[in-house]
């Protein structure tokens, strides 16, 4: 039998030894709570047709999961169990309503290249996984994401529904999946999910701003989702919700630009029917911009104000905490942008950033050097040709070199459903009226025909024009198949 005094001793011993443990365990969760980081921000810019763009964006970040293990405090668990389940290198899915207006809204300016998105749902993701077993994965995946987003992202899973481009989306490796739902409708369903992903949900923070009937009435909504995986770097979740709205008409004051009248004045609280009452408590910063065009700057130039918070031709309704202004990569002009430090704001002092305007003003946003559009030529529904036409917006005119050697590329992604066969081989393209060779204009071309009930239809083409080009058309002629049942 043990004596009591070598019994307690080891008793002392265990205990100790239970304590080391508790504590490796506690610091090893303190280090990964601290690795993990959540940031919250909200840019507000006026827009020359009378409308305010809102953009929030959000980003979770994770450390490797070998750092972490599978315990989060603040990256949201369905994402992360997501990206290990289906071997996610990258991943985009959008929820978008109504159609963004390059020539009014902008079509250059990485607000418009990163954040216009087609109407409905499109998703497409990278998968880590031998490209036998992708096809499988990808389906598997659309369902999971149906569920946890309220959406018919399943409908995606059909063979029929998705493509695998090579380099014309996005360069890959050929483990790149596409789809789209354009008629998918989108609704507080999606969205509910979608800020259940945010520590702070929309009960604190910039969030807190969504106010429904405000954001669902807007002329476009566009909720995303993206995010990034790898093995040294762990995961990085941006959430982003962009909204083009009406402000509110306020009484008294003529509100149109045109006519020599003035733009509305308006405020986050005209715009979402609230303030902003302080920021998620778990973020590690939360910033509100306010961005001046470079429209708008030059008319203040030409006023010979400086572009301050308060000028001769506008005057915002808070001071900013910092000043910044943007370097354009064609011009010296640049746009501003107004920085609000959340952390300065709560409940007793509410941020209400506005601008008020003082003189009548019109101005344009920033145009990509071409306004790209398409659409079918023919009568009836069973043959016709698709037609893609590449406008020139003047831009060419401010380019460094725009002699004969210079030229612009441009990347073309059709995807077309396996009832419509088109005729590639019948290609043809015109610069400026006349008829060119394929080959002086076409760099690279890569298609995929589609098969009945079996494949879209997928076309990959990267095009050189002349800066000089005004105007360039290709046609395709296609032909629709009726397929029995």
């Amino acid at each position: 039998m043990m004596p009591p005094s070598t019994a307690r001793r080891l008793c002392f011993l265990s205990l100790l030894l239970l304590l080391l443990l508790l504590a490796a365990a506690a610091s090893a969760t303190a280090d990964a709570a601290a690795a993990e980081e959540f940031t919250e921000e909200l840019l507000l810019r006026p827009l020359p047709d009378r409308k305010a763009l809102a953009h929030f964006h959000f980003r979770s970040s994770a450390p490797p999961a070998s750092a972490a293990g599978r315990h989060h405090h603040l990256f949201p668990k369905a994402i992360s169990q997501q990206v290990q389940k289906f071997h996610i290198s990258e991943l985009e899915l959008s929820f978008t309503q109504g159609r963004w207006n390059y020539e009014q809204w902008g079509g250059y300016d990485p607000m418009s290249t990163n954040n216009a998105k087609p109407p409905g749902v499109e998703l497409w993701a990278i998968f880590d996984l031998p490209l036998a077993e992708i096809d499988a994965t990808w389906k598997n995946l659309t369902h999971t994401l149906s569920g946890l987003f309220c959406a018919s992202i399943n409908f995606l899973e059909s063979s029929t529904a998705f493509s695998a481009p090579r380099w014309g989306f996005k360069l890959n490796e050929g483990n790149l999946r596409y789809g789209a739902l354009p008629r998918e409708a989108v609704c507080t369903e999606n969205l509910t999910p979608w800020l259940k992903l945010l520590p702070c949900r929309d009960k604190a923070g910039i969030a807190s701003l969504l106010y429904r009937p405000s954001v669902y009435k807007g002329y476009y909504h566009s909720q995303k989702l993206k995010l990034k995986s790898s093995q040294s770097l762990g995961i990085i979740l941006d959430q982003t919700l962009t909204v083009v709205l009406q402000p509110n008409t306020v009484s008294g004051k003529q509100l149109h630009s045109t006519g020599g009248q003035l733009q509305p004045s308006w405020s986050m609280e005209h715009l979402f029917s609230k303030k902003l009452s302080g920021k998620c408590l778990v973020s590690k910063s939360s910033r509100v911009f306010v961005e001046i065009e470079k429209g708008i700057v030059d008319n203040v130039d030409k006023a010979g104000s400086d572009v301050s918070s308060n000028n001769d031709l506008f005057v915002l309704s808070t001071a900013p905490d910092r000043s910044l202004k943007e370097l354009d990569n064609l011009e010296v002009q640049s746009s501003s942008l107004y920085e609000y430090d959340v952390n300065n704001y709560n409940s007793d002092k509410p941020l209400n950033v506005g601008i008020t305007w003082k003189l009548p003003l019109i101005w344009s946003c920033t145009r990509a050097p071409y306004h790209a559009s398409r659409f079918l030529m023919g009568s009836g529904n069973e043959r016709g040709s698709i037609a893609m036409s590449f406008l020139s917006t003047g831009l060419d005119k401010q380019l460094v070199d725009s002699s004969n050697d210079c030229s612009i590329k441009a990347v073309v992604f059709q995807v077309v459903p396996w009832y419509v066969k088109v005729y590639y081989h019948s290609l043809e393209v015109f610069i400026d009226g006349n008829s060119k060779a394929i080959s002086e204009v076409v760099d690279k071309i890569h298609v995929t025909p589609s098969e009945d009930k079996l494949l879209p239809g997928t076309m990959e083409m990267l095009l050189k024009f002349p800066c000089s080009m005004q105007l360039a058309t290709l046609t395709l002629d296609f032909d629709k198949v009726c397929s029995a049942a």
